[in-house]
């Protein structure tokens, strides 16, 4: 029903009529009724013919159109029909290639580390006594704050057979940035069941620290026997082959041919292989709250001229160098959830022979003399987290320098090769409120040189920012 407000009323009766006179009485009153009744019925009667009027405008447009489209040439329907496979082409493109080109944009992730130190002795002058210096990074950082190692990682399939991954080490020497290719490689998608193949420069898969990046570590530091046998972890240029058994208990077999340029092997100019591994690993898990992990390594070498320093005297080795390793880890939360609490186990025992010659500068003639070396190391750590995000851990290294047979040569002409076990106790605690965040107090008293005790306080903190994979087991 059409409806008038009485304001609007007043004025449309005014202007309707405008000699009329309105009053109070009975007679007025009926007129008024009678008036607006039929005003009511003309306004209803002009919308009801409105109304038609529109629909039978809209229908004749209808039919028009119609008409036209029926009238339309061959040749245009077939431009018209071209105009709109080729709009509906361009729409599921544009669909499309936001996501494709999604689909193979390379997974980015940058870790910030960065320590504060407090130290007794000189770490410029840190060294292993009793073991050949490898000439890695095995010294703690500088005195103060340093900005320590972060890392900046790319990954991504670059198809279904390829996956790429680059690591760049960003850290800091006297005073200057340095960036380090810590892995560039390649690795396989579709080989049979079990088989993968890497090829380039990555972290060799043997013990169990050494594939494990320096975020990932438990304390801030690597232990002494990974520093005097590898120069804090052996990584290489060359091609890695596992294979994990289709079993119910985890097997995998893995081995590896490299160039063999870095300790404990040298740099080479010759083709072919300088360095090759092997590597077994087994595991499994005890009920629902325990889980376990062994292995056995090997890693052989043969260096020629590998160099190094003792009290401003330059010095060669060339031989064979071989190097066994044992390793577990141990893991128990209740029910297997370790967001509550857990506790780690780790340990690793290595043993290292090496033969050759022992080429030493006095005075400036070279004197040459065999030489044969069977040393040690090990390091055993626990690591209990005793409430979400709290954890604290505790780590004893040792190392035994052995029977070093240099020949016509004497300790007292390498003081640095004088028998001495160097060890280590370390204590930590540290807060984690994300997987991406850690912030970390470390204790250590370290006598890694001989008389020379070094207290040592750490505080570190890890950021992890972008895309990050989980870590390994």
């Amino acid at each position: 029903m059409f409806s008038l407000r009485p304001a609007a009323l007043c004025v449309a009766l005014a202007a309707a009529f405008p000699g009329a006179a309105f009053s109070a009485g009975d007679a007025d009153i009926k007129q008024l009724r009678d008036q607006l009744r039929e005003l009511r019925e003309s306004y209803q009667q002009r919308i009801d013919a409105l109304e038609r009027r529109l629909a039978e405008t809209e229908a004749r447009a209808a039919n028009a159109a119609s008409a036209a489209a029926v009238a339309g040439s061959t040749a245009g329907e077939a431009v018209r029909s071209v105009a709109r496979v080729e709009a509906v082409a361009a729409e599921t493109r544009a669909a499309a290639q936001p996501a494709s080109e999604s689909a193979f944009n390379p997974q980015v992730s940058l870790v910030i580390d960065s320590k504060f130190t407090r130290l007794q002795r000189d770490p410029s002058a840190y060294r292993i006594d009793g073991f050949i210096p490898s000439g890695g990074e095995v010294g703690p950082p500088r005195k103060g704050f340093s900005l320590g190692e972060s890392e900046l990682a790319f990954s991504a399939n670059v198809d279904h057979l390829f996956r790429g991954n680059a690591r760049f080490a960003l850290a800091e020497d006297d005073g200057a940035g340095v960036v380090e290719v810590e892995e560039v490689n390649v690795e396989t998608l579709a080989l049979p069941t079990g088989l993968k193949l890497k090829a380039g420069r990555f972290l060799s898969g043997i013990g169990y620290l050494n594939q494990q990046h320096p975020h990932e570590w438990d304390f801030s530091d690597a232990p002494l026997a990974y520093k005097a046998f590898f120069g804090y972890r052996l990584q290489n240029d060359g091609v890695q082959l596992r294979w994990v058994a289709p079993t119910r208990l985890f097997l995998e077999l893995g081995a590896e041919a490299a160039n063999g340029g870095k300790f404990p092997g040298a740099e080479r100019k010759a083709n072919g292989a300088g360095l090759w591994t092997a590597f077994a690993h087994v595991g499994g898990d005890i009920g629902d709250s325990s889980a376990w992990r062994a292995g056995l390594s090997h890693v052989r070498t043969q260096p020629r001229e590998r160099g190094f320093e003792d009290n401003g005297v330059n010095n060669t080795f060339s031989g064979r160098s071989q190097t066994w390793i044992a390793d577990f880890i141990y893991k128990w939360a209740p029910n297997g959830n370790a967001t509550e609490r857990y506790l780690k186990l780790q340990g690793e025992y290595l043993w290292r022979r090496e033969s050759g010659e022992l080429a030493y500068d006095v005075g400036g003639a070279t004197v040459a003399s065999d030489a044969r070396f069977r040393q040690s190391g090990s390091y055993l750590q626990a690591v209990y987290q005793f409430m979400p995000h709290w954890r604290v851990g505790v780590r004893g290294d040792w190392l035994r320098s052995g029977t070093a047979d240099l020949g016509t040569l004497s300790s007292t002409d390498l003081p640095i090769l004088g028998a001495y076990n160097p060890s280590r106790q370390t204590a930590m605690v540290d807060w984690s409120p994300s997987e991406f965040s850690r912030l970390r107090l470390q204790l250590a008293r370290d006598k890694s040189r001989n008389g020379e005790a070094d207290n040592q306080v750490w505080l570190q903190y890890v950021m992890s920012l972008g895309a990050h994979g989980a870590h390994k087991f």
